[in-house]
């Protein structure tokens, strides 16, 4: 079997310039031209880290937004999770986003199954682990 590896996770939201400019601002991320098809009212752009892991940022016009309590525990993809360097790399960040008025929603704290972590959110309402390395 070849070896397998997530190429990127996809995101919707419904303002593509605030979602990219966080991701900018707090992990250093850096993003591509967007790609638009007018005819199917979509839009994307890709942004990227040192590591080679991408997101893809998306907005569609024809897509209802569903909305739910921002960071709402939810079936489907619940959150994800973004390695930021050591614990006090987790806790610099963590203190600097809250600052900024980012929500955190737990932590920094050390979890039963041994990460150290602290839940963020995203523009959009999507849950991210800022993780320090294993």
């Amino acid at each position: 079997m070849a070896t397998v590896r997530i190429e990127h996770v996809a995101v919707w939201t419904d303002d593509i310039d605030r979602c990219l400019q966080f991701y900018v601002r707090w992990f250093g991320a850096t993003f591509g031209a967007r790609y638009r098809n007018e005819a199917k009212g979509f839009e994307s752009c890709f942004l990227g880290f040192a590591s080679g892991a991408r997101i893809e940022v998306m907005r569609s016009t024809t897509l209802a937004p569903l909305r739910s309590e921002p960071g709402a525990q939810r079936m489907g993809l619940t959150h994800l999770a973004l390695e930021v360097g050591g614990e006090a790399d987790v806790d610099g960040l963590a203190a600097r986003m809250l600052a900024a008025g980012v929500p955190l929603l737990d932590g920094p704290r050390r979890t039963g199954d041994g990460y150290y972590e602290c839940v963020v959110l995203d523009p959009d309402g999507n849950r991210l682990e800022l993780a320090a390395s294993r």
